[in-house]
């Protein structure tokens, strides 16, 4: 048995004006039926959600912030290992 695709990034909060997961972009629906949807189905919805993210002026930011984290992060590990 294969494990079923997943966009989860365990950051569940719904954005209260779009109803989208912040941590992963998808609907309550979405997030409900996801075990039951198709393999096809999930890659469908996957290949939409970081255009929907980058849709919500909200997600985006938080996107944004993270980006600039990761990017101080991950240059101070290339400093160090050097």
């Amino acid at each position: 048995m294969t494990r079923a695709s997943s966009p989860c990034i365990r950051v569940c909060i719904l954005d209260p004006e779009t109803g989208l997961c912040e941590g992963c972009g998808r609907t309550t629906e979405e997030i409900t039926r996801w075990f039951r949807m198709s393999e096809e189905e999930r890659l469908a919805i996957m290949a939409t959600l970081a255009e929907r993210m980058r849709a919500n002026p909200r997600i985006a930011g938080i996107l944004n912030k993270l980006a600039g984290v990761f990017l101080i992060a991950f240059g101070v590990r290339l400093a160090i290992s050097r």
